[in-house]
């Protein structure tokens, strides 16, 4: 069964990028035991990310420019991107774009995935409409020893804890990574 999952991280005062979507903050962080992203992607089949997310991956890791990089971290699985602009495509990408909320391509975005799981990569909006439709399955923190005083949070809802029953709790190197069963709403 399909599984989404929201897997990012995050400052400790819960902010994923700063005001100028970027997460150089993140990268700062000294240590090489950070989280295992290869393994996680691997039981992936789909990936979703909002324009901001997907415009900074593009540029951080030149996939315009050296597309085979695209391939190494995403493989031939699609990418859903939500954005209201037209946005350039890597040589060879599965990029799909939507234009209008999750609800309109939910069941689209799991038939895609096949036998594996969904990836909401960011932003945080994004991640809480799939919250809203009760289609989240997994939220999956990983808390840099970081705080910005502004940015994109990490999601823009309420969410009591009758909602969330965490799963696990880790240290990775410097990282905090906690996991999250979500529970749909009542």
């Amino acid at each position: 069964m399909t599984r989404i999952v929201y897997y990012t991280a995050s400052t400790l005062n819960g902010y994923l990028a700063d005001p100028h979507d970027s997460l150089d903050w993140l990268f700062a962080v000294k240590g090489e035991d950070g989280p295992d992203i290869a393994a996680f992607m691997d039981a992936m089949g789909v990936f979703v990310e909002g324009s901001s997310t997907y415009e900074w991956v593009l540029k951080h890791e030149n996939l315009l420019a050296e597309p085979a990089k695209w391939q190494q971290y995403y493989g031939d699985k699609p990418t859903y991107v939500f954005t209201s602009r037209t946005l350039p495509v890597p040589e060879g990408a599965d990029v799909r774009f939507i234009n209008g909320p999750v609800a309109g391509v939910l069941e689209e975005i799991k038939a895609a995935s096949g036998d594996l799981d969904v990836w909401v990569v960011g932003g945080g909006d994004l991640a809480g409409q799939f919250l809203d439709l009760n289609a989240l399955d997994e939220l999956v923190v990983t808390f840099a020893p970081a705080a910005l005083t502004s940015g994109a949070p990490l999601l823009p809802r309420n969410i009591g804890s009758d909602r969330l029953t965490l799963r696990s709790a880790e240290q990775r190197g410097q990282f905090a990574m906690l996991s999250y069963d979500v529970q749909s709403a009542t």
